[in-house]
């Protein structure tokens, strides 16, 4: 008896045609015969183009020595991923910097592709993105105190009992499409969570009015990460069809098949969850303080959009920055520095030498490691006495975490000079600091690190 089982071990992928060829198969004495006349006939395999054959724009200059080798890792892993066959442009900002091997898009990238979705160009952390609350006046230690409170920092979700859920029709429609439907849980569990690394919980006050302001940044948390996993299953065998030669990290989805759909809904049902998440946490907030917001727009610099041109343009960490880039923008965008700067709010230009893109703060010229090693002796108050003074600096764990410190990231004030020089943005207001709240280090007392040797990292206090 074949079945479809039968048919998969032969090797044939899925697809409509199964149904037709099973029954024309268990009717035949050679069934091997008839399902091979019946199978969908693979294309010939795509080619990886040549080197240096497809430009792209570089909108970074190295200011300091030590940042040539940063650019020039940019620029080779952009030589590299423009041979991608369904690329036709690609851009950098200037807080680039390297995000894997040779080949994969850079923090601070953006890449135009056609008729393709690449989830391994827009990661893990789909539409991680920055939303601003802006409060009045009121006090803004008090917000801080409501953030350590009300917002939620570190591995998992919110635990049984504190659990806040999304708005219903975003539960149906997680529900309703393929990628997303066995992640519900996952959507009620994560929903108003901030996880770790450089996500934040920022307090401070509007430059023009003075009024106090929360920014947060995080992304979609686990369901954007279930959803990238999937996505990138079924790219993997996109792949291997139509262009083994291309890395797997560049994979991609065509975006005409049904596949494709489902994946692009998906995209933007996680954007509509990770909005709602940035703002329930605020809405919480403003309650715990007795404020209610006078004003808040958001946007996404880690997802995918497609324009008018019908392209799917990627970016790594990086601004849309052309109006009416959603249909739920505002006309502003927020660009973060880092936590003892201001966070820029600003006007795009949609300049085409950034493919319409700005950058999505100050990106890294080092990894963690070499910062541990070169900050090695320095205890974590010291580094933040001199990295954040006046900056009230909390850690929802209660132990610092030093690798996300400003002297970490790329130098705040080129990154803003750069903006300028290569016309991606109009800076039309600023938050100014007052206090950051980030994860801060939530493993280091996790029960699967007890007697275990510590990572590289200064001395506690």
């Amino acid at each position: 008896m074949i079945t479809g089982k039968t048919l998969m071990e032969w090797g044939y992928a899925p697809g409509p045609w199964f149904k037709e060829a099973i029954a024309a198969a268990n009717a035949s004495d050679d069934p091997r015969a008839v399902v091979a006349a019946m199978a969908p006939k693979k294309p010939d395999p795509v080619a990886m183009r040549p080197h240096d054959t497809l430009a792209y724009r570089m909108n970074i200059r190295a200011e300091e020595p030590h940042e040539a080798a940063n650019v020039a890792a940019v620029e080779a892993t952009m030589r590299e991923l423009m041979r991608v066959p369904t690329v036709v442009a690609g851009a950098v900002m200037p807080d680039a910097c390297p995000a894997g091997p040779v080949g994969t898009i850079p923090v601070g990238g953006i890449i135009a592709a056609k008729d393709a979705v690449h989830p391994g160009m827009h990661s893990a952390d789909i539409c991680c993105s920055v939303a601003i609350t802006v409060l009045g006046d009121v006090d803004p230690i008090k917000v801080l105190d409501a953030g350590m409170e009300r917002s939620h920092f570190g591995g998992g979700g919110r635990p049984r009992g504190q659990q806040i859920r999304p708005p219903q029709e975003i539960l149906d429609a997680f529900a309703g499409n393929q990628f997303l439907m066995r992640e519900t849980s996952a959507a009620i569990e994560h929903f108003a969570t901030q996880g770790d690394g450089n996500h934040f919980f920022y307090v401070g006050r509007l430059k023009s009015t003075g009024e106090v302001a929360v920014v947060t940044h995080h992304g979609s948390r686990k369901p954007g990460a279930a959803l990238y996993k999937a996505g990138m299953a079924v790219a993997e065998r996109v792949r291997k069809d139509l262009s083994p030669e291309t890395p797997s990290g560049n994979s991609w989805i065509p975006s005409e098949t049904a596949e494709g759909e489902a994946y692009w809904q998906a995209l933007q049902i996680v954007r509509d969850w990770t909005k709602a998440s940035h703002f329930a946490i605020h809405d919480l907030v403003a309650e715990a303080v007795g404020a209610r917001a006078k004003d808040r727009f958001w946007n996404e610099h880690n997802f995918v959009f497609r324009k008018s041109d019908g392209l799917f343009y990627h970016a790594k960490g990086a601004t849309p920055a052309w109006a009416d880039f959603a249909a739920d923008s505002s006309g502003l965008t927020l660009i973060p520095l880092n936590m003892a700067e201001p966070i820029l709010i600003t006007r795009g230009a949609n300049a085409d030498h950034g493919l319409g893109f700005a950058p999505h703060g100050a990106g890294r010229n080092m990894s963690r490691t070499a910062f541990f090693r070169g900050n090695a002796g320095r205890t974590p108050a010291e580094m933040i006495a001199a990295d954040a003074p006046g900056i009230d600096v909390r850690y929802f764990s209660g132990v610092p975490d030093i690798s996300e410190l400003p002297s970490a990231y790329k130098n705040a004030a080129s990154v803003r000079r750069q903006i300028g020089e290569f016309g991606l943005a109009e800076v039309v207001d600023e938050v100014l600091p007052v206090g950051n709240i980030m994860a801060g280090d939530w493993m280091v007392n996790a029960p699967w690190r007890k007697g275990k040797k510590s990572p590289p990292a200064v001395e506690a206090d």
